[in-house]
């Protein structure tokens, strides 16, 4: 049903300056800029998902739709789109699952610099259904444009993407399950908690959780998105250029997987938790 993770939505008020921060952080330029239906939005398209930045425009009510989740939940990653190769398909599975899917849209937009022009359809299954996480699944009609690398020692793709929950069990059955990821890891330690791995296309979604008093009220609080980790070819060079550019990182640091190194992005992100990653034998730019 679900081929990789489309893009990944980051809410924010201020769509210039999360623009200007998410260039700087990338080393690449957007690859589209839209506006309508309340929003505007910038995308970066990477090598493996695109990252959306959405600002509310206008007063209709999907602008104050945004604004409202704004309010809610303050900047930061807002939802999840699945790609698919089938829309319809999906669709009848997520009736199914009781996922409660949205009736099929098609959509289209338009990039406001070259004109050119982008179609999918898509469908959104109810948040209740997915234990608090906003997912949307698509199927696009065509590719979307790379964002172009602008310096050396850019950031190349998503390594994964974090959901943390209070219930690991019904987390494990809705992404392994019903969604249908494949399960690549499943970790339990009394002092680290619970952590699975589900392959997601050339991408890894991340569900964790945290031990605790175990009770009904915790266990029933929604899941939430909590960060992303981004894959670089040479962590240093990375590094080198993100402090030249006044962003605040980390020092490099050992990675819990072997063979890997890691550090930390502390602003510039829209409030997303924000982890680099140079995977074993990576090699540079």
């Amino acid at each position: 049903m679900i081929t990789g993770l489309d893009h990944v939505v980051v809410l924010t008020s201020d769509i210039a300056a999360a623009s200007a921060a998410y260039e700087a952080l990338f080393a690449r330029a957007p690859a589209w800029r839209n506006s309508g239906d309340g929003a505007d939005r910038v995308l970066f398209t990477l090598d493996n998902t695109t990252l959306e930045l959405m600002a509310p425009r206008g007063d209709d009510d999907a602008a104050q739709r945004v604004r409202s989740a704004l309010v809610t939940q303050g900047e930061g990653l807002a939802s999840l789109c699945f790609r698919t190769s089938d829309i319809a398909r999906t669709h009848r599975r997520l009736e199914r699952l009781t996922l409660k899917p949205e009736p099929v849209a098609e959509v289209e937009s338009r990039d406001e610099t070259s004109g050119a022009t982008l179609s999918w359809k898509r469908t959104r299954a109810a948040t209740d259904a997915t234990r608090g996480v906003r997912m949307f699944f698509l199927e696009r009609a065509q590719e979307r444009p790379l964002s172009v690398r602008t310096t050396p020692a850019s950031i190349t793709a998503m390594d994964h993407v974090v959901v943390s929950t209070a219930d690991s069990e019904r987390a494990a059955a809705l992404y392994g399950a019903r969604l249908g990821l494949d399960m690549a890891l499943d970790r339990s330690h009394p002092e680290w908690g619970r952590l699975m791995f589900f392959r997601c296309g050339d991408l890894v979604v991340e569900v964790t959780h945290r031990p605790g008093k175990e009770n009904k009220a915790e266990t029933d609080a929604p899941d939430r998105l909590r960060g992303i980790c981004w894959r670089v070819t040479d962590i240093d060079a990375t590094r080198a250029r993100l402090v030249a550019a006044g962003v605040d990182v980390s020092e490099i640091r050992t990675g819990r997987k072997p063979g890997t190194r890691v550090m930390t992005v502390r602003n510039g992100t829209c409030g997303v938790p924000t982890l680099l990653v140079q995977p074993s034998q990576g090699k540079p730019d």
